[in-house]
């Protein structure tokens, strides 16, 4: 199994999430906008952090269950969702602990982006899930990694880490970037049509203190959302 840096600062990572600029007010918001209408709808959240997607969607009706590669953060996300909820520690670089055609969605929050590999996790997410189900992501926009990184090669899959600061706590993160064509194409391969490709703007009902100045009144880009569809 990976490891999980995450579980060094777990509890600072999920108290920054729940309300800051780009996961509550950006990132969050986008993924449950994609979900759309999942009431009585059977939900995997993979990688499921601290619980608070789980939240927003059974909160619209959604069976939602869960897992991450963190003790810690699926300890918060029980804490939040409640001991009905099946929440598991398992890691989506091996065989998950599901059925096939398990479920009707699967929801990947800023998870893929860790792996170098993606052969074999998107293999096991079409796996579970229902014939026409949907895998909704979001990961690192590759165009971003290129502001960051401007001498990178922006055609190699490269291994970059950031510093951050969560609730006070530094963590690095480490991620693996790859070009557009990369990402479609592992898609396509493992069985997903691409249903939409999207860059959507931050909530508009975000405060204006969280806001950085740079952005007020204007998009940037962050991060890359996806609709797939299991053939």
């Amino acid at each position: 199994m990976h490891t999980a840096p995450y579980d060094s600062f777990a509890a600072a990572y999920a108290a920054d999430n729940a309300g800051n600029f780009v996961n509550g007010h950006y990132e969050r918001p986008a993924m449950i906008d994609l979900a759309g209408d999942v009431a009585g709808r059977r939900v995997l959240d993979a990688g499921c952090g601290s619980g608070l997607l789980a939240a927003a969607l059974i909160d619209r009706g959604a069976d939602v269950v869960g897992f991450d590669l963190s003790p810690a953060m699926v300890e918060i996300a029980r804490q939040r969702l409640g001991a009905d909820v099946d929440l598991r520690v398992a890691d989506l670089g091996e065989p998950l602990p599901y059925a096939d055609n398990s479920f009707d969605d699967v929801v990947g929050s800023l998870v893929l982006h860790y792996l170098e590999d993606w052969t074999a996790p998107l293999a096991e997410l079409h796996r579970v899930l229902t014939p026409g189900g949907r895998l909704i992501l979001s990961v690192n926009h590759p165009y971003a990694f290129m502001l960051n990184h401007p001498k990178a090669d922006y055609f190699a899959t490269t291994q970059f880490s950031d510093e951050f600061t969560f609730a006070g706590q530094w963590a690095t993160l480490t991620y693996w970037h790859r070009p557009l064509p990369a990402i479609t194409s592992a898609f396509t391969e493992a069985g997903f049509d691409i249903a939409s490709v999207t860059e959507p703007p931050y909530d508009p009902e975000t405060p204006l203190e969280l806001i950085p100045p740079a952005l007020v009144g204007r998009s940037f880009i962050c991060f890359l959302f996806f609709v797939l569809e299991a053939r």
